[in-house]
This record gives structure tokens, C-alpha cells and sequence, in this order.
């Protein structure tokens, strides 16, 4: 029979999870509000925000009880590891709402005439976070690591579509406050890309109790008793 704590800890990865389909749900959202001009969506994704964040309350909280309870290294790194990925989860949200709230201004104002198709950028970064959370709940330090570099793709694709709003700014000077909503939800891509990377290296300090944000360093304190 399962002990209580590992109970918990089952409870704690299912609810992190459920975040996380809601932290995606609201990024595909904010994203089709976006290109759809759809004023009313944009404003469900701004509303939805209070329900990620209260999963996070709820993790935090189921979170704190069990590292009173912890009796292994290894279950403190899970746990932490835990507060961590829903704490990118949160982020990932808010940069849901950002991509709402400028598709809520650009939809009231008449279109930018360029082909923007922010489309493949999101689906790109909603892939790096649908694999870090895969490589969490596998324990998969492998995959982890293979995620990391795919952030440069993102990085790259953010970049085109900045130097083609900058050079449509220079031409149409009086398109420039509704290209910046567009430079805004493009950062916010690209910031999602950052979170998901995060998620990636916790899990393989979850793994491997090694912090590859900088290299060499091994976290002796907490690895020596796992």
C-alpha cells in the first residue's frame, strides 16, 4: 500500500500538471486572439490568469507540508524541484496574459498590413514546455538536456520578427505603437522558450543533483544523502 507521502507526491506532480494544460491552454489562446483579432477570447485569457495562479498557491502549499516530511535527499530535490516548475508554469501564464492584452488593443485598431505569423513560435516553445514536463514526470535527464539547446531556435525566430517590425516602423511611421504590440508578443514567445529551458535544467538537477546553469557545480549538500 502507497504511504502517505508518496501519495502526496503523486497529488503534487498531478496537480503540477494540470497547471501546466492550463498555462498551455492559455497560450494557444492568447496566440489565436492574436492572429484572429478576436477581442472577447483575449479577454478569457486575461481572466483565466487567476486560475493558474492559484495553482500555484496550491502547490506551494501542498508543497511546504510535505518537506516537513521528507525523509530521503532525493524527495527534497523533488519537491523543490516541484515549487520551481510551477513557479515557470505561473510565468509562462502571465506571459499569456501579455499576448491577451496586446491582442485585445490590436483589435481594436486596424490591422498592420505585413504577414506576422506568430503561429510556429508558439508551437515551437509549447513543444519545449510539453517535453521538459515529460522529461519531469519520466525522469529523464537525457531529455532534459536535448531541450535546451532548441531555446537558440525560438531566440532566432523572435529576432526575425523583430528586424521585420523595426523595418516596417521605419517605413510606416504611423504603425509604430501597433508594431510594438506585436514586438511585446513576440518577447513573450520567446520568454515562454526561456521558461520551458528552465524547466529542463531543473529536472536534471532533480536527476542529477547538478545545477548545469553553471557548469562543475555540484550540489554536495543535498546529493551526498540521496
Amino acid at each position: 500500500m502507497e504511504n502517505p507521502f508518496e501519495s502526496g507526491l503523486d497529488a503534487l506532480q498531478q496537480k503540477l500538471l494540470l497547471m501546466a494544460s492550463r498555462a498551455e491552454t492559455a497560450v494557444n489562446e492568447s496566440v489565436q486572439a492574436l492572429m484572429q483579432r478576436d477581442h472577447d477570447l483575449a479577454l478569457r485569457v486575461k481572466a483565466d490568469d487567476d486560475v493558474i495562479d492559484q495553482y500555484e498557491r496550491e502547490i506551494d502549499e501542498m508543497a511546504i507540508h510535505l518537506l516537513t516530511r521528507a525523509p530521503l535527499a532525493t524527495n527534497l530535490r523533488l519537491v523543490t524541484v516541484a515549487m520551481k516548475i510551477s513557479q515557470n508554469l505561473e510565468r509562462i501564464g502571465d506571459e499569456a496574459t501579455k499576448i491577451a492584452k496586446r491582442a485585445r488593443d490590436l483589435s481594436q485598431e486596424p490591422p498592420v498590413k505585413i504577414h506576422l505569423d506568430l503561429t510556429r513560435m508558439a508551437r515551437l516553445s509549447l513543444s519545449m514546455v510539453k517535453d521538459a514536463l515529460d522529461s519531469f514526470v519520466n525522469r529523464d535527464p537525457i531529455a532534459a538536456r536535448a531541450i535546451i539547446p532548441r531555446d537558440k531556435e525560438v531566440d532566432a525566430l523572435n529576432h526575425q520578427l523583430q528586424e521585420l517590425l523595426a523595418q516596417h516602423m521605419m517605413t510606416n511611421p504611423d504603425t509604430i505603437a501597433r508594431c510594438l504590440h506585436w514586438i511585446v508578443a513576440t518577447k513573450s514567445l520567446e520568454r515562454i522558450a526561456d521558461h520551458a529551458k528552465n524547466i529542463a535544467e531543473e529536472v536534471v538537477y532533480l536527476c542529477e543533483a547538478q545545477d548545469i546553469r553553471h557548469p562543475g557545480i555540484k550540489i554536495q549538500a543535498i546529493s551526498s544523502a540521496a
